[in-house]
């Protein structure tokens, strides 16, 4: 073990034992990861990077480091990653890059994490997660994405995670989920969406899960509780694999009238009011159609009438 910590380094040392396991450089004064940085570094299993106001990764910076399992990146000022980022990380296990200022990810940068189980990418500024850019992590287990920018929960963003576990999206800014898009997710677990804009849901989101079970967190959103709202949640409650843990401290945002009341509270009385009104629409459809039909009646009976008197008191020809 190499300690380096809080030296006020800009540079990673050079001369450090080739069989070092783990190296903390973290509270140092970096800026950049050169290429080829760790170059000789073959035994090299824990990397900590963190705190050291790193702005940026140059291309090939990570060479080398073919048995790094674990690399902390957290806290720096990162706003990308190179494209061969992961090209000799083929064992790592664990990334950590939360609290930086990455604001997109491309495929590349992650493809050959095979051996990846814990990816961090937790207060950053990203603002969309396409389709395929974890198409290479088959064992990631852990996938932290809160409190960045994201909006839409895309179809095809999260495919080739089958053994995906816990994924952690709450704080975001997100509004819809399209429908298909959680599906491929066979051993989710734990599925945080707390503190987003979700104002609705679709049953078909969540029953496309085909796990044991799921845990659900979806409370601090501003539901727009009507009928819908109610009948979708009444499916998913209904649904032995789903599992809503805060359902009871989920409120409503509209109708104004319901503003901060419990979800769980009125949910049994959406659908009644919109049942009664349908039924006072209806009945006074049915009024006003009996109330043509009997007028109707009323003046032909009375023109009949009016044609019989008229033909009784003509002469006879």
């Amino acid at each position: 073990m190499v300690d380096c910590r809080d030296q006020r380094f800009e540079r990673v040392p050079r001369g450090l034992p080739h069989g070092t396991w783990l190296l903390e450089l973290g509270g140092n004064n970096l800026s950049v990861i050169r290429t080829n940085t760790f170059s000789g570094l073959w035994s090299l299993r824990v990397l900590v990077l963190t705190n050291s106001q790193i702005e940026e990764i140059q291309p090939h910076a990570f060479f080398s480091l073919s048995f790094l399992e674990k690399l902390d990146l957290s806290w720096n000022l990162i706003k990308s990653l190179p494209g061969d980022f992961s090209a000799s990380l083929s064992a790592l296990k664990c990334l950590r890059l939360e609290h930086n200022n990455l604001r997109y990810i491309t495929a590349f940068s992650l493809e050959y994490l095979d051996s990846l189980e814990k990816l961090d990418l937790s207060y950053n500024q990203l603002m969309s997660v396409g389709p395929g850019i974890f198409r290479g992590l088959s064992r990631l287990r852990q996938l932290y994405l809160h409190n960045n920018r994201l909006t839409v929960v895309q179809r095809g963003s999260l495919d080739m995670l089958p053994g995906l576990e816990v994924l952690q999206l709450n704080n975001n800014n997100i509004s819809h989920i399209d429908p298909d898009s959680l599906a491929p997710l066979y051993s989710l677990a734990v599925l945080s969406l707390e503190e987003n804009n979700l104002h609705h849901l679709k049953f078909k989101t969540f029953i496309s899960l085909h796990t044991t079970a799921t845990h659900i967190q979806l409370s601090g959103n501003p539901w727009s509780c009507d009928c819908e709202l109610q009948r979708v949640f009444s499916k998913i409650l209904h649904v032995r694999h789903l599992h809503i843990d805060d359902y009871h401290n989920m409120t409503c945002q509209d109708p104004p009238q319901l503003m901060g009341a419990s979800l769980a509270f009125v949910d049994s009385q959406l659908c009644v009011a919109e049942t009664a009104t349908v039924l006072v629409i209806t009945v006074t459809v049915l009024v006003t159609v009996v109330a043509a039909v009997v007028m109707a009646e009323r003046n032909r009976k009375r023109n009949r009438g009016k044609n019989w008197d008229a033909e009784s008191q003509s002469p006879p020809s």
